[in-house]
């Protein structure tokens, strides 16, 4: 029974979606205006397992994640660049996907861009001008009036009239109240704008994900997801926003990552403390990057460090040394009835609110076992290290070639590791031990195991 934890309701609730043939999730993308981040990272990974584990639920699960291409950072990076604004977007949207399937994500269903999107923002901030939501100010500019939304606060749990006494005043604003939000903004000169009921303008950033969200999946859907800092303002204001509209629940459940910590200071651009995906995978294998995101609960602080990731390439590579040499092609078979229970807990532990380090613990039960039956029954090993390799293919990991793996990032060539191998072997049948011992010290030193089998001797990664 899946279990989700919500952050409207502040608990972990059984997940019965509206309509069992159809689940609709909407994520809230990338704004691109610059390379994807480490929190980025967590947000595309954590959101392809939550939908890897749906689909093994449910036959239909429409993954919308949108892509905001038009706001104030996409302009300023634009004129400090000198560049075309869709020049720019199309730009970062590629790298993006580059960097999507480096981590092993699968692409969402759809991936509507804001600009795309006018006609849609359109129609919403009409119906909340008509309904009484919404006003155009004296300056142009069409406003949200939070106070006409009973409701506003309720994901958040923020009091409006606390809000509204801290709210700063802005100079000369056209807003009715210091909480009002904008809809849409008129344009200034020589910046991206579009025709609209109200003169030439673009949208407010809030808008935008009301309207994508609703034209996919419908006035009202199961999940909503993304970075636990947009909880307010901005899904706080797309709940407004959608309600006020279409006068009924806008989402059932609401999905929050957390944030990610640099050394245990929170991640900020404005600390400049921040690591693009393409820069730590220069250093570190796709896969160890997305164990060490699967490492930490969803909803916990993520500590980026050195030390973390090279934890988790160790415990990666236990995983991967366990199914080396092992048939892990063939489908599970009837061996292995007894070491059903490791396929239970870990789907319970993906069923606890993607609880993926339970799920990962689980795993590496798993591999021990792996390798204390290959020293007795390898057909039970196999069959348990096909077992591994399909448990690990459900949250994205093990996709790749055993050997390969433990093998790479080394300085020296796999051809130059086997000629000393070769050496070594020549010294040990000599008994010329010292030999022996210097060739397998000079290998540890540059980050390569030997491990002396029965008939040969196999090496990995360290």
């Amino acid at each position: 029974m899946l279990k989700i934890y919500n952050t409207l309701s502040k608990q972990k609730e059984v997940f019965r979606p509206i309509n069992a043939d159809k689940v609709g999730i909407y994520v809230c993308g990338m704004t691109v205006y610059d390379y994807c981040h480490m929190g980025h990272a967590r947000i595309l990974v954590i959101f392809d397992v939550i939908i890897r584990h749906l689909r093994r639920y449910f036959p239909n699960v429409e993954y919308v994640r949108n892509i905001t291409d038009i706001d104030d950072k996409i302009i300023k990076r634009a004129i400090e660049n000198k560049e075309d604004i869709y020049a720019l977007t199309n730009r970062f949207i590629d790298a993006m996907h580059e960097d999507e399937r480096a981590l092993g994500v699968l692409p969402p269903d759809v991936e509507p861009r804001a600009t795309n999107a006018m006609k849609q923002i359109f129609y919403m901030i009409k119906s909340l001008i008509e309904k009484g939501f919404a006003y155009q100010a004296h300056n142009g500019d069409v406003y949200y009036s939070v106070r006409h939304f009973k409701n506003y606060g309720k994901l958040s749990r923020k009091n409006i009239d606390k809000l509204e006494a801290g709210a700063r005043i802005e100079i000369e604003s056209a807003k009715k109240n210091p909480l009002d939000f904008v809809l849409w903004k008129m344009s200034k000169p020589n910046e991206p704008s579009w025709d609209s009921p109200w003169g030439q303008g673009r949208p407010g950033w809030h808008i935008e994900c009301s309207a994508m969200s609703t034209h996919h999946l419908g006035n009202h859907f199961d999940i909503h997801g993304g970075g636990m800092d947009l909880s307010f303002p901005h899904h706080e204001n797309e709940i407004a926003q959608s309600e006020g509209a279409n006068n009924c629940t806008f989402v059932n459940t609401w999905m929050h990552i957390g944030f990610v910590n640099i050394d245990d200071e929170k991640m900020s651009k404005s600390l400049n403390n921040f690591f693009t995906i393409r820069s730590i995978l220069e250093s570190y294998n796709c896969e160890t990057l997305r164990y060490f995101i699967m490492s930490s609960h969803y909803r916990s602080p993520l500590n980026f460090s050195d030390d973390n990731l090279n934890k988790a390439k160790s415990s990666l590579s236990r995983l991967y040394t366990a199914i080396r040499g092992l048939n892990t092609s063939s489908t599970v078979t009837e061996k292995v009835p007894m070491y059903f229970d490791y396929s239970v807990r870990f789907n319970e532990a993906l069923d606890n609110d993607f609880n993926t380090p339970i799920a990962l613990s689980i795993l590496f039960e798993l591999a021990k076992t792996v390798n204390l039956q290959r020293k007795k029954d390898v057909d039970q090993a196999n069959a348990l290290a096909q077992l591994l390799k399909k448990l690990g293919d459900y949250i994205g990991i093990l996709q790749m070639d055993a050997d390969k793996f433990l093998k790479q990032g080394i300085s020296l060539s796999n051809s130059e590791v086997d000629v000393k191998i070769t050496s070594r072997n020549e010294a040990r049948a000599d008994k010329n031990f010292a030999l022996s011992d210097q060739i397998r010290d000079k290998l540890a030193e540059l980050g390569i195991v030997l491990e002396d089998n029965a008939n040969d001797t196999t090496w990995r990664r360290k």
